[in-house]
C-alpha cells in the first residue's frame, strides 16, 4: 500500500460511511412525495397534476444549487456543507407536517428539496478524499444513496394505514402527516453522528481557486454532453420514482401499499448498483458502461411504451363487475422497469467517473453543473409525463418520452466517439477513460 492510499483510508471511510447514510436520509426527505402523495391528493382533491407540482418543486430546489453547493464544497469542505444541508433539510421536513393548504404544501415542498443538493456536495467531498484508483467505486458507494427514494415506499404505506387519525403527544398528527416528523429527527440525528465522527480537519481541493478558475471547466461542451446523460440516467430515475406509484394504482388497480413495494423493485437497482457501476467504469471504462446503460434502455423502453393496464368495469352503484386487462401483465411490467432501473444504475456511476478523470481539481463545480442539469431533468419529466398523460390518457406516455431522450443521447455520443477516434486513432480504447495517470495532450482532445 503506497503512502496516499494509507492517508487515504485514514479518514476516507468516515467520510463515505457518514455521507452515505446522510445522503440516504436526504434523499428520502428529497422523494417523500412519490408516495404521499396519493394520501395528499385525497385530502387536497388535487389533479394529477397539481400533485405532480409538489413533487416538481421539491426535485427544482434539489437540483438548482448543486452547482454552488459542490463549488462550496471543494471550497470551504464537504462536512460544512452537508451539516447546513441536514439541519435545514429538517426544519423544512417538520414544517410538512403542519401543511394546511395546497399553496403551502407548494411552499414547502420547495423548502423541503433543498436537501437535494447534497449530492454534489457528497460527490465532491468524496472524491477529494480518494484516490483515482478507488474513486469511481467510492462514488458509486455515495451514489447508492439513491435507494433512499425507496424508503418512503417501504415504511410509508404501514405508518399512514396504522397511525391515521392519531395525535402523538398532543401536536404530532399521524397518517402521512407523521413520516416528515419522522424524517426531521432522522436527519438532525445524521447531522450529530457527522459532527462527531467526521475528521475535524476537512480536505478542501479548492480552496485557492477563485470563483472564476472554478467555473472555467463549464465552458467545455463535454459538460453538457454529460449533463444530458445524466438527466437521462438520473433526471428520468426521479421522475419514475415519483410517477410509478400513481401510475400502478391508477393503471393496473392495486393498493397503495403493493404500487409502493412494485415501485422499489425499480428504485433498489437504480440505486444499488450505481456501485457496480463504479466498479466497472473503473475496471473497463465509463464509455463502455454508458453503451450498455443506453442500449439497455432503448430496448426497454421501446416495450414499455406499449399502452398497459387493467380497466375496471362497474355497475350503476360503483360495484367492480369485471376487470379487462390489455397490453403488459403486471408482472411484465413490473420485470421490464425492474431492468430498466439497473441499467440506470450503471448509467449514473459511468457518468461521474467521467467527471474527475477529466476535471481532477474542478469536482465540484463541473460535478455540480452536471448535476443540476440532471436534477432539473427529474423536475421537468414528471410534468411532462403528468400532462401528457392528462392529455392522451395513457399513462405509458412517460416511456415514450423518456425513448426521445435516450436515442438523442446515445446518437450524440457515438457520433463524438466515432469522430474521436476517425481524427485520433491512439485514443480508440482511451475515450473519455484515459489510463490512470494519462491526460489528453492537447487542447483539441479536451474539447473534442
Amino acid at each position: 500500500m503506497t503512502e496516499g492510499e494509507r492517508h487515504e483510508t485514514a479518514g476516507a471511510g468516515r467520510v463515505l460511511t457518514l455521507s452515505t447514510i446522510a445522503f440516504t436520509v436526504m434523499f428520502a426527505v428529497w422523494l417523500m412525495f412519490g408516495i404521499l402523495g396519493v394520501k395528499i391528493a385525497d385530502e387536497f382533491k388535487l389533479s394529477t397534476s397539481q400533485l405532480f407540482w409538489i413533487s416538481s418543486l421539491a426535485v427544482l430546489n434539489g437540483s438548482l444549487w448543486r452547482l454552488p453547493a459542490g463549488m462550496l464544497a471543494d471550497r470551504i469542505g464537504g462536512k460544512k456543507v452537508m451539516l447546513y444541508l441536514l439541519v435545514t433539510g429538517a426544519a423544512a421536513s417538520l414544517a410538512v407536517a403542519f401543511a394546511n393548504s395546497y399553496p403551502m404544501l407548494l411552499v414547502l415542498g420547495f423548502l423541503v428539496g433543498f436537501v437535494g443538493n447534497g449530492f454534489s456536495a457528497g460527490i465532491a467531498w468524496n472524491s477529494a478524499w480518494f484516490s483515482d484508483r478507488r474513486k469511481g467505486f467510492a462514488l458509486g458507494v455515495f451514489g447508492a444513496g439513491n435507494v433512499g427514494a425507496s424508503v418512503t415506499k417501504f415504511i410509508g404505506p404501514a405508518i399512514i394505514a396504522t397511525t391515521g387519525g392519531a395525535v402523538y403527544f398532543g401536536i404530532i398528527p399521524g397518517g402521512w402527516r407523521l413520516i416528515p416528523v419522522i424524517y426531521a429527527v432522522l436527519l438532525l440525528a445524521t447531522a450529530v453522528a457527522m459532527w462527531l465522527i467526521c475528521p475535524k480537519v476537512d480536505r478542501v481541493p479548492g480552496a485557492s481557486q477563485s470563483v472564476r478558475q472554478m467555473v472555467e471547466p463549464l465552458s467545455d461542451v463535454r459538460v453538457w454532453r454529460f449533463s444530458l446523460y445524466y438527466v437521462v440516467v438520473f433526471g428520468a430515475y426521479v421522475a419514475l420514482s415519483a410517477y410509478l406509484p400513481t401510475y400502478y394504482v391508477k393503471s393496473y388497480g392495486i393498493g397503495l401499499t403493493e404500487a409502493g413495494l412494485l415501485a422499489a423493485s425499480f428504485i433498489f437497482p437504480a440505486s444499488l448498483l450505481r456501485p457496480v457501476g463504479g466498479w466497472f467504469s473503473d475496471r473497463w471504462g465509463a464509455r463502455r458502461g454508458m453503451y450498455l446503460t443506453f442500449s439497455v434502455m432503448t430496448a426497454m423502453c421501446l416495450v414499455l411504451t406499449i399502452p398497459s393496464g387493467d380497466r375496471v368495469t362497474k355497475d350503476a352503484a360503483g360495484v367492480v363487475t369485471g376487470h379487462d386487462p390489455f397490453g403488459l401483465p403486471l408482472w411484465a411490467f413490473v420485470a421490464l422497469v425492474f431492468v430498466l432501473g439497473c441499467a440506470m444504475g450503471i448509467g449514473k456511476a459511468s457518468v461521474y467517473k467521467h467527471i474527475p478523470t477529466y476535471f481532477p481539481t474542478h469536482v465540484g463545480s463541473v460535478g455540480g453543473l452536471v448535476g443540476m442539469l440532471g436534477g432539473l431533468g427529474g423536475f421537468f419529466l414528471p410534468l411532462m409525463f403528468a400532462y401528457a398523460q392528462e392529455a392522451t390518457g395513457t399513462w405509458s406516455t412517460a416511456f415514450a418520452i423518456l425513448l426521445v431522450f435516450v436515442l438523442v443521447s446515445l446518437t450524440w455520443m457515438h457520433l463524438v466517439i466515432r469522430r474521436m477516434t476517425r481524427d485520433a486513432p491512439h485514443l480508440a480504447d482511451t475515450v473519455e477513460v484515459p489510463p490512470h495517470g494519462l491526460r489528453p495532450t492537447t487542447t483539441e482532445e479536451m474539447h473534442r
